[in-house]
């Protein structure tokens, strides 16, 4: 399989995907309707690669659009990262993220199914776990969601089984990713939120930067060793090494797959602030609030099943990761938003 189509591809983890799947040699075709993302990610790409990404910029639930791709490009198989992904955002919007979440996703899968693709890598999330899963989680975990972005995550993954289940040429390969941070070692990629970050990697690195006076910390009264919320924390460039060993696996494994993508490693609030503070220079400051609902207490990975089956394994530590986030942010304080290429990169005709 050489040519991939990538969904949500100039997004923070599609990017850094993107970069990696052209530097093990596939033809690269993005779609995004950069409605969360930035054109300039693209300019980026071409930066690091040397190599142009085709881009649409377009709704996956544009039929016609789609049809042309698919027509055009002889599509083997899809990555499919596109959808809206912030959980506080959802439970006030819930319409909204089940009509986009859902709706792209079958009308990218009736597409698929009438030009005879039928490979697919889903970006799905560690959101699906239940709470009380016993730790560290594996992929037979009781799955469940807390709000309306997990469930649609929950829903997409039921549709790929039942088309699988439906229709046994249907290779399928769900990764559920835990907490990704860092950046592009080159400093020019990385994750730029729209408005206040919702994770704690871009929150803490913007307090670094200036752009926001201090963390907030919700809640320090945790069973963990200092009282803040665990998290199994990878590398973005891992993350995105996972997806081309899910892309090369999936002659080797056909059929339906889950896997974990995480490092297995937990990490407290109070220790990402530590790391970032020696790799950054700069001093966090932070507020304890009180704690969010629906937050558990600690969640890592269990990997074994994706470093047996891929053969993939995370690489890079909480340092690198630190020092990559804060060479991103440094480098563009305020994101992508300054680049002319937001302005001036065309999409492919």
């Amino acid at each position: 399989m050489k040519n991939i189509l990538v969904t949500g591809g100039a997004g923070y983890i599609g990017s850094h995907t993107v970069v990696t799947l052209i530097q093990n040699g596939y033809q690269v075709i993005v779609i995004d309707n950069l409605s969360n993302s930035k054109a300039a990610a693209l300019e980026r790409i071409e930066a690091i690669t040397g190599i142009r990404p085709l881009f649409f910029q377009a709704d996956l639930r544009n039929c016609n659009i789609l049809n042309e791709i698919f027509l055009k490009h002889q599509i083997e198989a899809v990555i499919h990262f596109a959808g809206f992904k912030a959980v506080g955002e959802s439970v006030d919007k819930p319409l909204l993220y089940y009509q986009n979440n859902l709706e792209s996703t079958l009308s990218l899968c009736e597409t698929m199914n009438r030009f005879d693709c039928r490979n697919i890598i889903f970006s799905s999330s560690a959101t699906v776990y239940g709470e009380g899963s016993s730790e560290p989680v594996t992929e037979e975990a009781p799955i469940s969601a807390s709000n309306p972005y997990g469930r649609t995550k929950l829903y997409i993954e039921q549709i790929l089984k039942d088309l699988h289940q439906a229709d046994k040429r249907w290779n399928t390969q769900i990764l559920r990713y835990f907490n990704p941070v860092g950046a592009h070692e080159s400093g020019t990629m990385g994750e730029d939120p729209n408005g206040i970050p919702n994770n704690l990697m871009p929150f803490i690195a913007q307090v670094a930067v200036g752009k926001l006076p201090k963390l907030r910390i919700f809640g320090n009264d945790y069973p963990t060793h200092d009282g803040t919320g665990v998290r199994d924390y990878i590398h973005v460039v891992d993350l995105a090494r996972g997806h081309v060993k899910s892309l090369q696996a999936i002659e080797k494994y056909p059929g339906l797959r889950v896997y974990n993508l995480g490092t297995g490693r937990g990490y407290s609030v109070l220790d990402m602030v530590e790391a970032f503070q020696k790799a950054s220079g700069k001093k966090i400051p932070y507020e304890i609030v009180e704690r969010r609902p629906g937050d558990v207490a600690t969640l890592t990975a269990s990997p074994q099943k994706a470093e047996k089956e891929l053969g993939w394994t995370a690489e890079f530590d909480l340092m690198r990761m630190c020092q990559d986030s804060w060479r991103w942010q440094s480098q563009n304080p305020n994101g992508y938003d300054t680049d002319e290429s937001n302005k001036s990169y065309q999409p492919s005709k």
